[in-house]
């Protein structure tokens, strides 16, 4: 690969990770090329990009994402990065199970909001709610006390249709 090529792909990656909320750096060794593409399909599906890149590539594209170099040591061997853009969350979600079903690929290590975490905590991550499971509880609890207020009034309402329906039964007819 000539110069001008590693740049544009550091310039590549770089862009890519400015606007990733979480990296996963997997090890694709001994992947077939239809796991191998069977998993780029299951990473589309969640909108997540994913990508292999050689280790110098990325530590220098890393610079510009962040000072820390804490990832660093991780960067060891065949590397794909998955790019977690709108659900920092999808990305352990696909590798989860993925690697549950072939074993492949091993999550090297992950970045969320910047923070490096080992590849051990993915089942920790993989278990949260994504973003919008997230939401939907939010709007959930918020629209929890509307709807008791709302039942709550009809059955005050309900109740005293009772309790004039009773009433009326009990009164002697009048004459109009």
């Amino acid at each position: 690969m000539k110069k001008d090529e590693k740049e544009q792909v550091v310039a590549d990656v770089a862009e890519l990770m400015s606007n990733s909320s979480s990296l996963f750096f997997t090890d694709f060794a001994g992947m077939t090329v239809a796991e191998s593409n069977e998993l780029r399909r299951e990473f589309q599906k969640t909108g997540v990009k994913y990508q292999v890149v050689k280790n110098t590539l990325i530590k220098k594209a890393m610079k510009t994402y962040s000072s820390d170099e804490a990832a660093y040591g991780y960067l060891v061997g065949p590397t794909g990065i998955a790019f977690g853009s709108e659900d920092p969350i999808a990305p352990a979600k696909v590798l989860k199970k993925f690697f549950d079903k072939s074993q492949k690929p091993a999550t090297k290590a992950f970045i969320v909001d910047k923070q490096v975490f080992d590849g051990k905590r993915l089942n920790e991550f993989a278990l949260m709610p994504s973003k919008p499971e997230m939401i939907s509880a939010i709007l959930g609890s918020i629209n929890a006390p509307v709807s008791g207020i709302a039942g709550s009034i009809s059955a005050v309402m309900r109740d005293l249709v009772a309790v004039l329906d009773a009433v009326e039964k009990k009164l002697p007819a009048q004459a109009a």
